[in-house]
């Protein structure tokens, strides 16, 4: 028997990603040389062998870690870091709300699937431990890390699987929640649009103890919009429609500048709270940026602080 209707669509389209992610693992394969160098070592500092540095005590530092002899001769705390080098844990923290099913080519949501799955298939390489949350305004799936091809195939069918019970956003209970549940440092991975209410306080006290790194995914019409008259445009997360004239050039033109505005901000925000930061449109092969961000992550390891 055979399913139609929107059953029939949803099989459909599951059969169609599970063929893509057959061809990301082929495509994998040749990346994982390129990315192994930054999944593999994690920028964390920690009781390794080798020296790191000596920095200022902050708040939810390690009070073992006090340098005495320099917190004596400065009259202020400082700690002393060291590299740790060990097998690797990440999260992948996906967004599976309403604003993901949208796409010009491709949806967000499907370009966040091929970076997951690109990304863990890389980190299985190394036999790492990976594990998986999925997330609207409410935590909708959690999965434990583990290793393991079949681990690792589980955790894509549950991403692949997934139907949302919200199509809202909340990014900042997604960061409280993997805070509480993660019981040892690990490479917290986000995917989202980041279209949401405020998230960066919830982000800075999760990159205090995990390495985090934020992946924006987005689209071309949701930077720039053709010139195609009256249309509506609706949010696909609340549904709140308005019609605007597209072959206004001023309209246009201000529609940019506020998207170029509010990526800028998202940066710049991301960086202060110590997050790492990947931008990627629906349209882009996902290969070159990643690699060239953990590439640089490596050398700021080796020559600088990451963060």
């Amino acid at each position: 028997m055979t399913e139609t209707g929107a059953g029939g669509d949803r099989m459909d389209y599951r059969a169609s990603l599970i063929r893509k992610l057959k061809k990301i693992e082929l495509v994998t394969r040749g990346l994982v040389s390129g990315l192994q160098p930054g999944l593999h070592h994690s920028h964390f500092k920690g009781k390794g062998m080798e020296f790191a540095e000596i920095r200022e005590y902050v708040a939810g530092d390690d009070v073992r870690s006090i340098d005495w002899k320099v917190t004596a001769r400065y009259n202020h705390p400082f700690i002393r870091e060291y590299a740790e080098e060990r097998d690797q844990t990440f999260y992948f923290l996906v967004d599976v709300s309403g604003s993901g099913t949208f796409g010009s080519k491709e949806t967000k949501q499907e370009k966040m699937l091929e970076v997951t799955a690109s990304l863990a298939f890389a980190a299985l390489n190394n036999n790492d431990r990976i594990g998986l949350c999925l997330f609207s305004d409410r935590v909708e799936d959690f999965r434990p890390a583990g290793r393991g091809r079949k681990h690792l195939i589980s955790l894509l069918n549950t991403l692949i699987g997934n139907v949302p019970v919200s199509r809202n956003t909340d990014i900042a209970g997604a960061a409280r929640f993997i805070g509480k549940v993660l019981p040892r440092r690990s490479s917290v991975i986000i995917l989202s649009d980041f279209a949401a209410p405020e998230f960066l306080p919830e982000l800075r006290v999760l990159a205090r103890r995990h390495e985090v790194i934020a992946i924006r995914v987005a689209d071309i019409r949701e930077q720039e919009i053709p010139d195609a008259g009256l249309i509506m445009l609706e949010d696909p997360e609340t549904g709140e429609q308005i019609l605007a004239d597209t072959s206004d050039t001023a309209f246009r033109d201000r529609y940019a500048a506020l998207a170029a505005e509010e990526a800028r901000a998202l940066a710049s925000g991301l960086s202060r709270a110590g997050v790492g930061n990947v931008f990627l449109q629906t349209t882009d092969s996902c290969d070159i940026p990643l690699i060239t961000f953990f590439r640089a992550m490596k050398w700021r390891r080796r020559y600088g602080r990451v963060l």
